[in-house]
């Protein structure tokens, strides 16, 4: 027997509410295995968090326990549908849907979560080899990602930005202007924060590459590294700890939030 926390996670939910309605059923694991078609052992590590359901077993649960889509929902909840992203990432992007808060850094680049479509198509039609379906589909996936930002709980976004970042031309004028507007009026929604790290500071440390690190209700669990040829999702704790003080660090040398987003409409001005 394992003690399950279900407020702790969407995948804590699930696996405590199989559980639940698995034993007011009256039914052992191995009984339960038999009806959905899933052995004893599998069922068991789902109750326990040690296995990612299926989206079919979640929908069989619903019909054995005589339920109307409240274990489809609850699978829904704990693992929403993926935007089309690479493979690599898709560990990542499944993190941003379900975290409860998020900290991002970039010193080259608005965070792929702020992008604008054509900031983020500019730098897609720079990567050599790329086809014109490859850019419409990470386009399309970049895209999709912002529903993380606008579902019925958001994450708490604190997102540190180098000052470079808002003058460095990624396209036209035109391009940066539109980026740097939309930027702006997402500094002003209550959930985000978005502070700008500038040129004076000492932040040397964090000019090895952009992260980013999701956390549930307080506690990191999981981070994302950029890395050439393509980044990498991280989960042992001694490197979560590393990026979790090296933001906090980054932080430090930040602008306050106010003066963070005057630097941001001054930008906005200046790309005309």
């Amino acid at each position: 027997m394992v003690d399950i926390d279900p407020q702790s996670s969407g995948a804590a939910r699930f696996s405590y509410e199989l559980r639940r309605h698995r034993l007011r059923a009256g039914m052992t694991q191995e009984q339960f295995g038999r009806r959905v078609g899933y052995s004893e052992s599998l069922i068991g590590m789902v109750e326990t968090c040690r296995r990612i359901p299926t989206e079919g077993l979640a929908q069989l649960c619903d019909q054995v326990f005589g339920l109307d889509g409240v274990m489809h929902g609850l699978y829904l909840d704990a693992w929403p549908p993926l935007p089309p992203v690479p493979e690599h990432f898709r560990d990542w992007a499944a993190e941003e849907l379900r975290a409860t808060d998020l900290r991002l850094w970039d010193p080259l680049l608005v965070p792929g979560l702020f992008q604008t479509q054509a900031y983020a198509r500019t730098l897609f039609e720079d990567d050599p080899g790329i086809t014109a379906e490859m850019i419409e589909t990470r386009l399309a996936g970049r895209m999709q990602r912002k529903n993380a930002l606008s579902r019925d709980d958001p994450p708490m976004v604190w997102a540190l930005v180098d000052e470079g970042v808002l003058h460095r031309p990624i396209g036209s004028p035109a391009v940066m202007r539109e980026q740097m507007e939309s930027l702006a009026g997402m500094s002003r929604l209550p959930r985000i924060t978005i502070q700008i790290v500038p040129y004076g500071s000492r932040a040397a440390a964090g000019f090895l590459g952009a992260f980013g690190i999701a956390e549930m209700r307080g506690s990191a669990y999981t981070g994302y590294v950029e890395t050439q040829p393509q980044g990498r999702t991280v989960d042992d704790r001694a490197t979560i700890t590393r990026l979790r003080t090296l933001h906090d660090t980054l932080r430090g040398e930040a602008h306050a939030q106010t003066l963070s987003l005057k630097m941001i409409e001054e930008a906005v001005r200046r790309w005309i």
